[in-house]
């Protein structure tokens, strides 16, 4: 494969607009660490991951050497680097933006579905979504779907087309981690949720049926941060019913049909679940 023509001009007048570049070598990635920075002797940005110390003249920290200086890209580490360079990369952070890459027809119909329209670019095997505006980086937010901003790179593959859009909550939901479960859920699924002892305190199935039905409004009503919405929607309801034996497949079964028709996949809502018992220790 044989570098891309004009990737050093290109990435000049990346620049010149204040866009952080960087080589891409054959793979799309970044070059590796020179012998000088290897297994972070350096002192600095370990594992690539935030910025240090190091004042290495080359291209060997990935996004951490991003640049937007004119000086450096034409500098003999870097000149070096764009002859065996395949494409541009940049950070799209450090640019104050935010990428949602989404790699294949099932992801981009998502993203039409569930997102601003925004500026768009074509891949090799879908689209990037460019906001304005910068956030954390996660990969695998959802099946097909990584959002690049901080500490993270993209290629550059044009200017793309469309209005570029304020970066919105749907997105920054996206990078939200829920609490890890410290252990698998105990509860089953497919059986009530046995109790912890003591007579119901809900007297009335009305008060459950309410509380099931204010969790479902909830989420069917949510606009952005759908994930998010739904982890909390779980939570309310096992915080108020996930003690007494009164949740029943029915129930659980009606909150997950909420949430798969805001898009979540079953197994999100699966996930969502679990970590909200491990967060009540039920």
């Amino acid at each position: 494969m044989s570098a891309t023509p004009n990737a050093q001009d290109t990435a000049l007048r990346l620049v010149a607009s204040g866009v952080p570049v960087l080589p891409l070598r054959r793979g799309k990635v970044p070059f590796g660490n020179c012998p000088a920075c290897a297994d972070n002797a350096c002192g600095g940005r370990p594992n690539m991951k935030t910025p240090g110390p190091c004042s290495c003249p080359g291209v060997c920290h990935a996004w951490a050497a991003a640049t937007t200086d004119p000086a450096v890209i034409a500098s003999p580490p870097w000149a070096a680097a764009w002859r065996r360079a395949v494409c541009v990369g940049y950070h799209p952070g450090g640019a104050g933006l935010t990428v949602v890459d989404l790699d294949d027809a099932d992801a981009i119909a998502w993203a039409r579905t569930a997102l601003p329209a925004t500026r768009t670019v074509a891949t090799t095997r879908g689209e990037h979504w460019i906001y304005r505006g910068a956030m954390t980086s996660r990969n695998a937010v959802r099946p097909g779907v990584d959002v690049k901003s901080r500490m993270a790179y993209a290629r550059w593959l044009g200017h793309g087309t469309g209005v570029m859009a304020p970066l919105p909550d749907v997105v920054r939901a996206l990078a939200v981690k829920e609490p890890s479960p410290a252990r698998k859920a105990t509860q089953s699924l497919t059986a009530p949720l046995r109790g912890h002892g003591g007579e119901c305190p809900h007297r009335t199935p009305t008060y459950l049926e309410r509380g099931i039905g204010m969790a479902v409004q909830r989420i069917t009503e949510a606009r952005s941060a759908v994930h998010a919405t739904v982890y909390r929607a779980f939570l309310a309801v096992l915080s108020t019913h996930g003690r007494c034996g009164c949740l029943t497949e029915a129930h659980v079964a009606r909150l997950f049909t909420a949430a798969q028709a805001k898009g979540e996949s079953l197994r999100h809502c699966a996930d969502a679940w679990t970590n909200a018992l491990t967060t009540l220790g039920l």
